[in-house]
């Protein structure tokens, strides 16, 4: 047999567009012919041929020639079938794709139509086919084309089943006749696949996908080790989640929940996509839940729709439905994992409340899977909250133990160690106080807001509750001539040191049980005030500096006040050089800064300011 003929494409220009469209990403024609070898030695165990040889992938690098082969022990074509599968492009609606794609420049095309067997000539100045059909008494057949629209097609001397496809390598495609990078890209995208794929008489491929594996097969160190081979430079996962489903789509898959670290960056994917265990992508990012991405793993599936514009995909109802599934599964892991084991899923919630809270804002369907699960620290201990690492509590829980006290209000804290004299203020009057200290809690509270449209969040330095105030300390008179008390003197000392006209002095007795370690001073930010700042410095609208039109508390029952006024009416005898008015003003100004701490707005001049005032204080008391 001798044949020669034109390829049925029903345009001239299917090759340039191939070249044009993948040219960044070329070597994936080696995954496409691989791709084919498996498939062929699948289906030949399907017919049940008996005359088999061993399944293999075999990769034949010759340098001197400038080729590149690959030969697959499959079940080969017979002339009809490559007639048909390789010189009918039509049969795969190449007109569409030359339509469609004209012009593309970055989009992944090839799989989209089933033309994976052309990517070699984005690589190839020539192809050639060499197959035996396993059928009996089937004549091997050799078939070649230049790139061209032609093709020769005649008998062969081959006599073993299966395919080889030749590639002689364009001059600027010499990198894939190096065997490491050969090697590379079998393990990059055909390291699943279940065939043995041999490079230069070596086995490169893993070969086994676990996702593929029944999960009551698998022991915590199989998956623990597949994770290690993924990811070999992190910290072992949190726990892992097994997905295998056939209806009403077939995706199979493990995610596994990481320990996040402070530079992760929660927009970028990190789950492999692959397909009939190919990889396909370092990321899901389309297929997977936006608030999922900072899972690791792998998802496989042949029901995404592959190597298409990706608002397309996006669009897709099929992937909308799988990322429902996935958001569905994991909210049904972690309310398990939850009721199942407390102790250990708060061993992990700082670790999974980032995703779990993003997860809320973003999805209502996923926030009503796992609403009763999402848990915040509290200063409160009882056997309700306590655990191995600390106390937590829910919402609803928080909010029913304090409805007689402070119905629907929660006070809490955004920096647990900066805001610890407010905090420990609270503690004192029995006011229990959650912990928000995450970087998106900002926004997750007004979300909370939302669903709670009863509930009032208060942060602790945002304003004072009166249960923290000492309403039966006595108005003492300091000045019997105009009247005035120590709480009217505190606050013109103060004004008129500090010399800040945007800042609202405000002067009350607070409660403690030692008036010794109550704060002498603190900084109030009226909720609203706090929460404009906040979102002013979102929108880089300020430089982050503290807003001058805040509240100076002055606690009146501090000893401290008694020294200054004392000081201030010069009837208290320093050490000779120290002036009254100078130690006023130092100490005025350094009370300040101590209130100032908690809010961490020095900037560095601040600072230095601050710090001299400090050695000053010391250095008089030293006197």
């Amino acid at each position: 047999m001798h044949e020669q003929g034109t390829i049925s494409i029903h345009t001239d220009n299917i090759f340039p567009i191939i070249k044009k469209a993948l040219y960044s990403e070329r070597d994936i024609f080696l995954r496409e012919l691989i791709s084919n070898s498996v498939d062929a030695i699948s289906k030949l165990k399907m017919v049940g041929y008996g005359g088999a040889a061993a399944p293999e992938v075999k990769i034949t690098i010759d340098r001197d020639k400038g080729t590149l082969s690959v030969t697959d022990t499959g079940l080969g074509m017979t002339a009809d079938e490559v007639r048909r599968y390789i010189n009918q492009v039509a049969f795969s609606s190449a007109s569409e794709f030359a339509q469609k794609y004209a012009g593309t420049t970055d989009q992944q095309l090839i799989g989209a139509f089933g033309l994976g067997f052309y990517s070699a000539f984005m690589v190839a100045s020539l192809v050639e086919i060499d197959t035996l059909s396993y059928q009996e008494g089937a004549q091997a057949v050799h078939w070649s084309c230049d790139g061209s629209t032609q093709f020769t097609m005649e008998d062969s001397p081959r006599s073993e089943v299966g395919t080889t496809v030749t590639l002689t390598l364009q001059e600027d495609a010499r990198e894939f006749l190096e065997v490491g990078e050969i090697k590379r890209i079998v393990k990059r995208y055909c390291d699943f696949l279940p065939v043995p794929i041999v490079v230069n008489n070596e086995v490169v491929n893993r070969q086994k996908a676990l996702w593929r594996e029944t999960p009551n097969s698998l022991t915590k160190d199989d998956y623990l080790e597949f994770y290690r081979y993924l990811y070999p430079y992190e910290d072992d996962p949190l726990f892992w989640i097994h997905l295998n489903t056939d209806y009403p789509f077939i995706i199979k898959g493990i995610l596994y929940f990481p320990r996040l670290k402070p530079d992760i960056d929660p927009n970028k994917g990190q789950i492999k996509l692959f397909c009939n265990n190919v990889f396909v992508s370092d990321n899901c990012e389309e297929v997977i839940p936006k608030f999922l991405l900072p899972l690791r793993g792998a998802i496989d599936s042949t029901d995404i729709p592959l190597n298409v514009s990706r608002s397309f995909l996006q669009g897709d109802p099929r992937v909308r439905k799988i990322q429902d599934y996935i958001a569905k599964k994991v909210g049904d892991y972690l309310k398990k994992l939850y009721e199942d084991s407390r102790d250990e899923f708060l061993e992990c919630w700082k670790d999974i409340s980032l995703f779990m809270k993003f997860g809320s804002i973003n999805s209502d369907k996923f926030y009503q899977q796992v609403k009763d699960v999402l848990v915040y620290p509290t200063t409160l201990e009882n056997d309700q909250t306590k655990s191995k690492v600390g106390n937590y509590t829910t919402l609803q829980d928080y909010l029913d133990r304090n409805r007689e006290r402070h119905n629907n209000r929660v006070f809490y804290t955004s920096d647990p160690i900066g805001q610890s004299q407010y905090v420990s203020l609270h503690q004192s009057q029995g006011l229990e106080v959650l912990t928000f200290d995450s970087i998106i809690d900002s926004h997750f509270i007004h979300f909370l807001e939302r669903e709670y449209r009863d509930v009032k969040f208060s942060r602790v330095d945002a304003e004072i509750d009166d249960r923290l105030l000492d309403k039966d300390a006595k108005t003492e008179l300091v000045d019997p001539k105009t009247n005035k008390t120590k709480s009217d003197r505190l606050k013109e000392l103060f004004q008129r040191v500090l010399q800040k006209p945007k800042l609202t002095i405000r002067t009350e007795a607070l409660k403690a049980e030692n008036n010794q370690t109550s704060p002498p001073a603190m900084i109030l930010l009226p909720e609203t005030t706090r929460r404009m700042q906040e979102m002013a410095m979102l929108l880089q609208q300020n430089n982050g500096t503290f807003p001058e039109d805040h509240i100076l508390l002055i606690n009146t029952a501090h000893p401290l006040m008694d020294y200054l006024l004392s000081l201030d009416q010069g009837s208290l005898v320093l050490a000779p050089g120290q002036s009254s008015s100078d130690t006023v003003s130092l100490l005025c100004h350094h009370i300040y800064d101590l209130a100032m701490l908690s809010q961490r707005s020095f900037d560095p001049k601040v600072m230095q300011g601050f710090l001299d005032r400090s050695v000053q204080v010391l250095t008089k008391l030293a006197k």
